[in-house]
Formats: C-alpha cells, sequence, structure tokens
C-alpha cells in the first residue's frame, strides 16, 4: 500500500492500495473536526451560496444534500504487503452547495465521492458516457458510482451521536463506503446485486480541477457484455447516463482524455492493482 501524491495535470493519486483492501482492512474517524471549517470573511462564505444559487438556476437537476468531507487518511502496518495493511479514512461532514468553493485549504468541502471498475465475464471494463442533464462533466465518460451517504446510515449531523458509541457510528460510517458503492452500481446499470463480487478499496484519488476526492473499488461482475448491455436499459438511475460501454484495457486508455480527472485517477490505481497482480 503506498501513500502516494503521484503528480499528473488532471488528478492526484491521494492514496493506493493496489492488492485491494477488503472492508475489516477499512475503517473511519467519523469527527465534527474533520467537517469543513466557515471562511472567517462573512463575505467570502455568502459568496459560496451566490455560487450555488447561480448554478441551481442554470441546471434545476442540480439539489444540495449532506456528504462526507474526505480529510486525510492514516494507514497501519503492512510493511510491504496489502494483507495486513490497515487504513484508517478521515471523516467529517459537508454538503454539495460547499463544494462550489473551489480553493484548496481547510475552507474546502471535499466531497467523497466514488467510482467502480467493474470487471465483466468476457474480461472487459464497464465506462458510461454522462447525460447533458448532469451537474457536472455532462457527455464525459465515468466509471459507475456516486457518493457514500450519510443520510443512510441516519446521519445528519454531529448531533445525533452524542449519546452513541463513536466506534458503533465509525464502524457504520465504514460499511457505508463498501455499501454504497454496490449500491450505486446496480441502480445505475442495472446488475443484480447477486452478479456482483465483494468490493475491494483500491484507493483514493482527487481530480485538479475543483479538487474533488474520489474512492475507488475494483468489483467483479459475472455477466458477460451482453447480459449487462440488457440490463442497462432498465436501470433504476439510467437518466443520469445516455450510453454504456464495455471496452477492453487498451481501449480505455483511449478515452481517458474525455473522463474526469477523478476518474482518471481511477483507472490509474486499477492499472496499479493489474501491475501488482502480475507479481502475484
Amino acid at each position: 500500500m503506498a501513500d502516494a501524491e503521484a503528480k499528473h495535470p488532471d488528478y492526484r493519486l491521494l492514496l493506493c492500495c493496489p492488492s485491494g483492501l477488503s472492508p475489516s482492512q477499512v475503517s473511519v474517524e467519523f469527527s465534527e473536526r474533520y467537517d469543513r471549517i466557515p471562511y472567517p470573511e462573512i463575505s467570502l462564505e455568502n459568496s459560496i451560496s451566490e455560487i450555488w444559487d447561480g448554478r441551481v438556476q442554470q441546471n434545476a437537476s442540480l439539489f444540495n444534500g449532506k456528504k462526507f468531507r474526505y480529510a486525510g487518511h492514516i494507514m497501519h502496518g503492512g510493511a510491504g504487503s496489502d494483507e495486513k495493511s490497515q487504513v484508517c479514512l478521515n471523516l467529517g461532514l459537508t454538503d454539495y452547495r460547499d463544494f462550489y468553493d473551489p480553493v484548496l485549504c481547510q475552507h474546502t468541502s471535499s466531497p467523497l465521492g466514488n467510482g467502480a471498475i467493474i470487471e465483466t465475464s468476457d474480461e472487459k471494463i464497464v465506462v458510461l458516457q454522462r447525460s447533458n442533464n448532469v451537474g457536472e462533466f455532462p457527455g464525459h465518460f465515468v466509471f459507475p458510482g456516486g457518493h457514500p451517504e450519510p443520510q443512510e446510515i441516519g446521519i445528519v449531523s454531529h448531533q445525533f451521536d452524542k449519546d452513541m458509541d463513536p466506534e458503533f457510528i465509525n464502524r457504520k460510517v465504514s460499511q457505508e463506503m463498501f455499501d454504497s458503492i454496490i449500491r450505486e452500481v446496480v441502480e445505475e446499470i442495472g446488475v443484480p446485486e447477486a452478479s456482483l463480487s465483494d468490493p475491494v478499496f483500491i484507493g483514493v484519488s482527487r481530480r485538479v480541477l475543483n479538487v474533488r476526492p474520489a474512492a475507488f473499488f475494483f468489483i467483479k461482475c459475472n455477466l458477460d457484455s451482453k447480459e449487462i448491455q440488457q440490463l442497462y436499459s432498465t436501470a433504476q438511475d439510467g437518466y443520469e447516463s445516455t450510453h454504456l460501454y464495455t471496452v477492453s484495457r487498451n481501449d480505455l486508455k483511449d478515452m481517458t482524455s474525455k473522463m474526469p480527472g477523478c476518474h482518471q485517477g481511477g483507472l490509474a490505481l486499477y492499472m496499479l492493482m493489474v501491475e501488482a497482480l502480475k507479481d502475484v
């Protein structure tokens, strides 16, 4: 496992886990000290609302909501072996509106997204083309994904947890990291959950443009490309994309120029995993 700030014009690899980590190897510290810190200048803080209001007027499909804020991670053990590695993700709360502040600092929203590299039974990778109605990167190629959702596990603020065991909450948030990516895949491409392997965590990338981080996972699907294409037509969240492609690794590299930076980083994390498996 590597703690990386690899340089690329469109993304940064913040955390690389090329052998993949299971849920037992990924923990979370969820705390308000990892929340976004408001600007001391009222005018700067108000400008975030003004930017958001302007964007909503331009695109009515945008909506605000609570998200987990990625504030870093701590690695434990695993000297040279991911099998014994542990990583703790430091997460707070933020919301989607605050994401539209582009400055990278303690005031940054940094809402944590997620993405899945899905390998079909005929050894292709699933890629979606985003619709023109989405709030970010319309028409771009992306891997299926979205966000781990605080409200899925009953979190709307830090106030609710005053009488609860912090470790219990941390475990719930950690499990949501894995549950959410399965949920997003099922909703976006229409495959049944039973067709998917347990996800393994392969790292975190952050796009340079508006500094958004995303956690990436690798998942195998026991369906082939044709079967997935047929199921995609009935996907619950199919409106978010216009096409589903199943492509080879070589063809996938040709699509990266039209991917958001964090998804380019997701592909880089996947390729590191592929290279690591060659050495096993």
